[in-house]
């Protein structure tokens, strides 16, 4: 099935003819723009996308170089060539890396992307080139969110949930501030690519580009577009790809995955044991023996991800870097005698009272269920303790290995 849209430009490849400012492999010209697109078996949707942008080009009037990132099994790489287009090939899969080979070979001062679908409308590239040329943007990105979304583009599991939850977790990891943060319709400088060191291959490449756009204080500037059915076979997997993004996400951004969700348990840990410790009643609520074992498997678990996060501020190259103030002083502080005396003395304290325990135990019986508690704090004393003995050599070994590399 074709889609018909408005002013659609359906030429038969027989009359196609050279626009003036397309620049082709056999032109001595440095092209101002690159767009850039991947391909695989868009035979259904490749021509009107070209054709649009020569639209676009036509209205820019700058010359323009149109590369085709194909992984084709279809004649989508020789219609492509039939309009003027460069295919290359890229030597391995992926969604992004097959961006990432193409714009190796792009030579455009600014870089255009999107999908060969015709979800995209590129008759609307000077819209998102205009603030990234004026350099009132170093990235542009069409907003179908903010724009429109034509019925049967988008399932309406990704345009309520999917889209708008990962937008919202990527705004708040890396502050990026966007409404669409996975519109593949974008516009950016050579200069701002080259800041990116994009390194993903996957369709996390999507959120790779606006995290790094986010960490490294580029500016993102977004304009309405509007959102066209697809032509051809669906590729995205909605689960797996979405899953790759929120996973890309949380392991770039340690003080969410760890340093936050660490200082919450901890804090509820020492509160609860210190509720029961008491003995109070609180809201109904009776705190004694079952609250106390409740409250030290809070601590345990929350100093241990704590220590991860540790770990991973030595060991990783996140995109944000840990801001935990308690984090940050440690690792640069960080001294392998120092942290493991502390282990020492916890686990010191810890086992002077059990061995106490354990002699008032052997000479009166089982002692008082006030002492039960308190050993129980003792017990979570040393296994922190014993923590820290082994994960102060542990970061000395990645400290080690990092000062190395």
């Amino acid at each position: 099935m074709t889609i018909k849209r408005d002013q659609a430009k359906q030429q038969d490849s027989s009359s196609v003819t050279q626009d003036e400012f397309l620049v082709t492999p056999d032109k001595d010209v440095e092209p101002v723009l690159s767009v850039v697109m991947p391909t695989l078996n868009e035979e259904e949707g490749i021509v009107e996308c070209i054709d649009r942008i020569k639209t676009a080009i036509d209205e820019l009037c700058i010359p323009t170089e149109i590369i085709i990132s194909d992984s084709s099994t279809d004649s989508t790489p020789e219609l492509a060539r039939e309009r003027g287009a460069i295919v290359v090939t890229p030597d391995r899969e992926g969604y992004g890396y097959a961006y990432r080979y193409a714009f190796n070979q792009a030579r455009g001062e600014y870089i255009a992307m999107g999908d060969a679908d015709t979800t995209y409308d590129f008759e609307q590239l000077p819209r998102l080139l205009t603030p990234v040329q004026n350099g009132d943007a170093d990235i542009c990105m069409g907003s179908r969110l903010d724009g429109e979304i034509r019925d049967g583009s988008m399932p309406k599991l990704h345009q309520y949930v999917g889209n708008p939850l990962l937008t919202r977790f990527l705004n708040t990891f890396y502050g990026a501030g966007v409404s669409d943060a996975h519109s593949g319709f974008r516009v950016f400088t050579k200069d701002a690519l080259e800041t990116l060191e994009l390194t993903t291959t996957g369709m996390e490449f999507a959120s790779e580009m606006v995290m790094k756009a986010g960490a490294n204080d580029l500016t993102i500037t977004e304009v309405p577009i509007i959102y066209h059915e697809r032509e051809g076979e669906e590729t995205l997997n909605s689960f797996r790809d979405g899953w790759r993004h929120v996973r890309f996400m949380l392991v770039n951004a340690p003080d969410y995955l760890f340093s936050y969700p660490a200082v919450a348990l901890v804090s509820l840990g020492v509160i609860v044991m210190a509720l029961s410790l008491s003995g109070i009643t609180a809201g109904g609520v009776n705190f004694g023996l079952q609250t106390m074992v409740g409250g030290s498997l809070l601590s345990i678990v929350g100093y241990q991800i704590w220590t991860l996060a540790l770990f991973s501020a030595i060991a990783a190259d996140p995109i944000r870097e840990p801001k935990s103030a308690l984090i940050g002083t440690v690792r640069d502080r960080f001294q392998l005698e120092t942290a493991a005396s502390i282990g020492v003395v916890i686990t010191g304290i810890g086992m002077i009272y059990l061995v106490g325990v354990f002699i008032q135990w052997l000479i009166a019986g089982e002692p008082a269920l006030p002492s039960a508690m308190a050993t129980l704090l003792a017990s979570t004393g040393i296994i922190m303790g014993i923590q820290t003995i082994f994960g102060s050599f542990f970061m000395s070994m990645l400290a080690d290995r990092s000062s190395s590399n």
